[in-house]
C-alpha cells in the first residue's frame, strides 16, 4: 500500500513535468548545444502552474496519518516510517488543508482522552438516593498510580504526535494566534474531559492529601508519585483551585490542633525544637513534591498555628524557665522562630524586658542578699549580655531593653547599690584581695562601671568610694596605685572632672605628705635631743577627705611631745594654718617581748594605747583602761575584743568569752605564741559601724540640700522670673541625682524664706528672683 502509494505520486508529478516545460531543463539544452562555448548563466524558475494533487490523496494520507496516531495511543507498533508521516504531513499543509488536518487530529486526541476516563470511575457514588457499586473502590495509591501512569503516558503520546505532526504546528498553528498548539490541545484535552471532571477531581486531591497527611505522621511515602501528579496539576494550570487551596485549608486545620495538643503537653523546650522540626518538614516537602508558589502561604500557615497562636501562652510557660537554666540552644531557637513571625520579636522584647525587671528586682531588694548583690548583679548582667550576643544576634532593640530594664530595677531601692558598689570596689582594691591578676582585676573594674552607669544617685557612691579610699591610703591598704589611678580615670571618663576632684586631691596629699616626712626626717637628725619613736604623719587637706569625728584621747607623753615637734615644725614652713589631729586614724609598731621571744605587733593607735599600760601594770579592769587611754566606750569595747577574742590574742580576758563585758579583766599574755616576727592584728575599728553608715547617707542627703539650693538660685539669677512647673523642669535637667518633687518644694520655700526669691502676689505659682 505505501509503495503503491509512492509511485503514484512519481507518476503524477512526471506528468506535470511533461505539460509544463521546466525553466531548468531548458537552459541545460541551450547550455549543451553551444558545446565549447562561454558558459550561461543558469536561472531556476518556479512552477508557472501549481502541481494538483492525486483524488484520494489528502483521504489516503490522512488514513495513514490516523492509523498512526492510533498506533501509538495505543502503544502497538507504527506501520510507517515517521519521516514519511512528516512529509505527509508537510505534503497535506503545503495544499492548504491545514486546517481540516488540525481539526481531525484534535478529534481523533480528544476521542482517545474520553475514553480514558472511564478507568477512573471504578468507586462507589451516589445516583438516584441508592448507593451502586460498579466496581470494587480502588485504594487511594493504586488510583494515583493509575492517574499518574494516564498522565505520562498522555505526555508521552502527546510528543510523539507533535514530532510527527511538527510541520502543521510551526506553520499553520504558530500563524493562527488563537489556536493552541499540539502539545498545549493535549494539555486542554486531559484538563477537560479527565482533571475537571469533579468526581476524578475530588478523588485525585483527596489521595494526595491522604498521602501526606500519612507523610506528616511519620509514615513513608512515593514522594516521586506526589511530585509527578502535583506536576500535572500545576501544568494543567488547576494547582491552585483545585489543590492548593484545600491543601492549605487541611493544613491549617492539622497544625491548630497539633499546636493547642502540644502547648498542653510538652515543656517549651521541647516544643520549641518540635517546632523547628515542622517548618523543617515542610520547607523539605515544598522542595520535593510541593510547587514553590506554596511556600510562603504554607510556611506561613505553620507559623501562625504553632508560634504566633501561641507567643504569650509561650514565653509565660518557658521563658523565665530558659533564662534561670541559661539554656542558649532553645532561647537561640526560639529568637530565630519569633524573628518568623508577624510581632513576635516586639513581644519577646517585651517580656525580655520584664523578666529582667522581676529578677534583678529581687537581688536589689532584697535585704538578705545584700552581701552578695554586687556579685549577682555582675553574674546576672554577664549572663543577660551573653544571651543577648549569641542568642539574640546583638539585636539593639534587645541591648537597649536590657539597659532601661537594668537602670529601673537597680533604682528601685534608693542609694543602698550605690553603697555596695563602692564598698565592693574596696574590696577588690584592698591590699590581700590575691583572687585576681592585674588584667582580672582591670576587666572586673569595667564590669563594675557598667553597673555603676545605671545608678542615679552617683553622689552617694563617691561618699562612700572616698571614705574606703581615705581607710586604704591612710592605713597602706591599697593593693595597686595603678589599679587606684585605673579606677579614678574610670569615674572621670564616666562622671566628669569635678566628681574626681577631691578624689585626685587625696591622692595629691598623700604624695604632699611624703615630701613632707623627708624633709622632717632631716629636721629631726638636727635636733639636739633625738627621738626613740619614728613618727610618720600624713597631711590632710579637710575639703578633700571625709570628715571625721574629732576624738580626745589621753596619748603617752613621748608621742605628746612629738606632735609638738612636727607641729613647730609644719607652722614654721606653712604658716596660718591650722593642723587638727585624727587618732581613729593612727596606727603604729610596737615591739614586744613574749616567753616565745620578740615580736612586732602592727596595730592601730587605739590599741597601742592600750598595749603600752601594760608596762605600767599586769592587771586592770575595763573601767581603769577607759580612764586612762580616754577611748570612747564601743570604741574600747571593739579595741579588746581584737586583742583578746580575735586570732592573736596578746591579752587574757577574764572571764573567757567572745564579747567584752563592762566587768571583764585583762591581763598581758606572756605566753602568746605566732609563726611570724611581725604580727598584724585585725584593726576592727576599721570595719564600718551604722553609724558611720547613717553619717555618711545623712551627709549626701545634706549635700543634695546644697546642690538642689544653688541649682534653683543659678536659674532664678539667669531667668529672673519663672512658673513653679518650669523651675521643677529646670531642676531635673541640672540635677544629677534622682529627687522628689516634694523635697525641691521644700527647698524652693526655704529659699523663699530667707529671701533669695519671692512669690508673685497676684499669682502664687510665679517666682521672682530677689538680687
Amino acid at each position: 500500500m505505501a509503495e503503491d502509494t509512492r509511485q503514484d505520486k512519481r507518476a503524477s508529478f512526471s506528468a506535470i513535468a511533461e505539460h509544463n516545460t521546466n525553466g531548468m531543463a531548458r537552459s541545460s539544452a541551450v547550455a549543451s548545444a553551444k558545446g565549447g562555448g562561454a558558459s550561461k548563466k543558469l536561472v531556476i524558475k518556479n512552477f508557472k502552474d501549481r502541481p494538483k494533487l492525486a483524488e484520494n490523496y489528502t483521504e489516503d494520507t490522512w488514513l495513514k496519518l490516523r492509523d498512526a496516531v492510533g498506533a501509538i495511543q495505543n502503544s502497538t507498533s507504527i506501520k510507517y516510517n515517521l519521516e514519511e508521516l512528516y512529509q505527509a504531513v508537510e505534503n497535506l499543509c503545503s495544499y492548504k488543508v491545514s486546517p481540516t488536518l488540525y481539526k481531525q487530529l484534535r478529534q481523533v486526541c480528544e476521542d482517545h482522552v474520553q475514553a480514558q476516563i472511564q478507568q477512573f470511575r471504578e468507586y462507589p457514588f451516589w445516583g438516584g438516593g441508592v448507593e451502586q457499586q460498579l466496581h470494587e473502590s480502588l485504594d487511594s495509591l493504586s488510583f494515583l498510580k493509575r492517574m499518574n501512569r494516564c498522565w505520562q503516558d498522555h505526555c508521552r503520546q502527546t510528543i510523539m504526535i507533535r514530532s510527527i505532526f511538527l510541520f502543521l504546528d510551526r506553520t499553520y498553528v504558530l500563524q493562527n494566534s488563537l489556536l493552541p498548539s499540539i502539545w498545549d490541545t493535549g494539555l486542554e484535552l486531559f484538563r477537560t474531559h479527565i482533571v475537571s471532571d469533579s468526581a476524578v477531581q475530588k478523588r485525585t486531591v483527596d489521595c494526595i492529601l491522604e498521602q501526606i497527611e500519612m507523610e506528616r505522621n511519620g509514615e513513608t511515602v512515593d514522594r516521586s508519585l506526589l511530585r509527578s501528579l502535583l506536576g500535572m496539576l500545576s501544568d494543567l494550570q488547576v494547582y491552585k483551585d483545585s489543590f492548593e487551596e484545600r491543601f492549605l485549608i487541611e493544613t491549617n486545620r492539622l497544625y491548630a490542633a497539633e499546636g493547642q495538643r502540644l502547648m498542653q503537653e510538652r515543656d517549651v523546650p521541647e516544643y520549641l525544637h518540635h517546632v523547628a522540626r515542622r517548618l523543617e518538614e515542610e520547607n523539605d516537602r515544598i522542595m520535593s513534591y510541593l510547587d514553590q508558589s506554596t511556600q510562603k502561604p504554607l510556611i506561613s500557615c505553620v507559623e501562625k498555628q504553632l508560634l504566633g497562636e501561641h507567643m504569650t501562652a509561650m514565653l509565660q510557660k518557658g521563658l523565665s524557665t530558659l533564662l534561670d537554666e541559661n539554656r542558649v540552644t532553645e532561647l537561640a531557637l526560639l529568637y530565630q522562630l519569633f524573628n518568623k513571625v508577624k510581632g513576635g520579636l516586639p513581644t519577646l522584647l517585651q517580656f525580655w524586658r520584664d523578666y529582667i525587671k522581676s529578677f534583678g528586682g529581687e537581688i536589689v531588694c532584697t535585704p538578705e542578699k545584700d552581701k552578695d548583690m554586687v556579685q549577682e548583679l555582675l553574674d546576672f548582667k554577664d549572663k543577660m549580655d551573653n544571651v543577648a550576643q549569641s542568642c539574640f544576634t546583638r539585636n539593639e532593640g534587645f541591648i537597649n531593653a536590657m539597659k532601661e530594664a537594668f537602670e529601673t530595677f537597680i533604682n528601685k531601692r534608693p542609694n543602698k547599690p550605690a553603697e555596695l558598689i563602692a564598698k565592693y570596689v574596696d574590696s577588690k582594691l584592698r591590699a590581700g584581695n590575691k583572687e585576681a591578676t592585674e588584667e582580672e582585676l582591670e576587666r572586673i573594674l569595667d564590669k563594675i562601671m557598667i553597673i555603676f552607669r545605671f545608678i542615679h544617685g552617683k553622689d552617694v557612691f563617691e561618699a562612700f568610694y572616698k571614705k574606703d579610699l581615705a581607710k586604704r591610703l591612710l592605713v597602706g591598704k591599697s593593693a595597686s596605685v595603678d589599679a587606684e589611678k585605673s579606677m579614678l580615670s574610670k569615674l572621670k571618663h564616666e562622671c566628669g572632672a569635678a566628681f574626681t576632684s577631691k578624689l585626685e586631691g587625696m591622692f595629691k596629699d598623700m604624695e604632699l605628705s611624703k615630701d613632707i616626712m623627708i624633709q622632717f626626717k632631716q629636721y629631726m637628725q638636727n635636733q639636739s635631743e633625738p627621738s626613740n619613736i619614728e613618727l610618720t604623719v600624713n597631711i590632710l587637706t579637710m575639703g578633700y577627705w571625709p570628715s571625721y569625728t574629732p576624738m580626745e584621747v589621753h596619748l603617752p607623753p613621748e608621742m605628746v611631745k612629738l606632735q609638738e615637734v612636727f607641729k613647730l615644725f609644719y607652722l614654721g614652713k606653712h604658716s596660718g594654718r591650722k593642723l587638727q589631729w585624727q587618732p581613729t586614724l593612727g596606727h603604729a609598731v610596737l615591739k614586744s617581748e613574749f616567753k616565745e621571744g620578740k615580736k612586732e605587733l602592727q596595730v592601730s593607735l587605739f590599741q597601742t594605747l592600750v598595749l603600752l599600760m601594760f608596762n605600767e601594770g599586769e592587771e586592770f579592769s575595763i573601767e581603769e583602761i577607759r580612764t586612762a587611754t580616754g577611748i570612747e566606750e564601743g570604741e574600747l569595747k571593739r579595741t579588746l575584743q581584737s586583742l583578746a577574742c580575735g586570732k592573736a590574742r596578746v591579752l587574757n580576758k577574764n572571764p573567757r568569752g567572745k564579747e567584752v563585758e563592762d566587768g571583764d579583766r585583762f591581763n598581758f599574755n606572756y605566753d602568746f605564741k605566732h609563726k611570724l616576727f611581725r604580727i598584724k592584728i585585725n584593726q576592727i575599728q576599721m570595719k564600718e559601724t551604722v553609724e558611720e553608715q547613717v553619717s555618711t547617707t545623712e551627709r549626701v542627703f545634706q549635700d543634695r540640700q546644697y546642690q538642689i539650693d544653688a541649682a534653683v538660685v543659678r536659674i532664678m539669677k539667669m531667668r529672673k522670673t519663672l512658673s513653679h512647673n518650669l523651675l521643677v523642669s529646670e531642676l531635673y535637667n541640672q540635677l544629677k541625682f534622682p529627687v522628689k518633687p516634694g523635697d525641691l518644694k521644700k527647698r524652693i520655700e526655704s529659699l523663699i524664706d530667707r529671701d533669695y526669691m519671692e512669690r508673685d502676689k497676684e499669682t502664687p505659682n510665679q517666682y521672682h528672683y530677689v538680687a
